[in-house]
């Protein structure tokens, strides 16, 4: 009878330990290793090219915990104000936001189809051979 209340409780530990997941940004292709600053300006439709090669951010779907530890340790940003910020964008002409994936393994699939695409996953989820371009921190 206790094996569900353990079995439970491995599934929180686990779940602790994949928060505590250091968040990569990796790229199809040989997009060249970017900066914080080049980072942000991607993933706010300032720029759309890397090292003079074309780049398409994709981005979780709202409300996932990976895509709120991005926003908030990479752009400085919360949900809200990311949201926000691309309704203004969208509204006046300047483009639209990144594709959404409801799962990283969707993002991935789409990472690995397109050429130059750039995505955040945590480390444990980085395919073996993965272009890492940039650290968002963690251990």
């Amino acid at each position: 009878m206790n094996t569900p209340v353990i079995s439970l409780g491995l599934l929180l530990i686990a779940g602790v330990a994949n928060a505590n997941d250091e968040v990569v940004v990796i790229a199809s292709g040989a997009l060249p290793k970017v900066d914080l600053p080049t980072l942000q300006r991607l993933y706010t439709g300032r720029i759309v090219s890397v090292g003079q090669q074309a780049a398409t951010p994709l981005n979780l779907s709202a409300g996932d915990p990976l895509r709120k530890r991005f926003l908030e340790g990479v752009l400085g940003q919360t949900e809200e104000q990311y949201t926000g910020y691309w309704l203004v964008r969208r509204y006046v002409g300047k483009g639209a936001p990144p594709q959404e994936f409801a799962t990283v393994d969707e993002m991935l699939r789409q990472l690995a189809s397109t050429p130059g695409a750039v995505a955040y996953v945590p480390v444990s989820k980085v395919p073996s051979g993965a272009n890492i371009i940039y650290r968002a921190g963690g251990k």
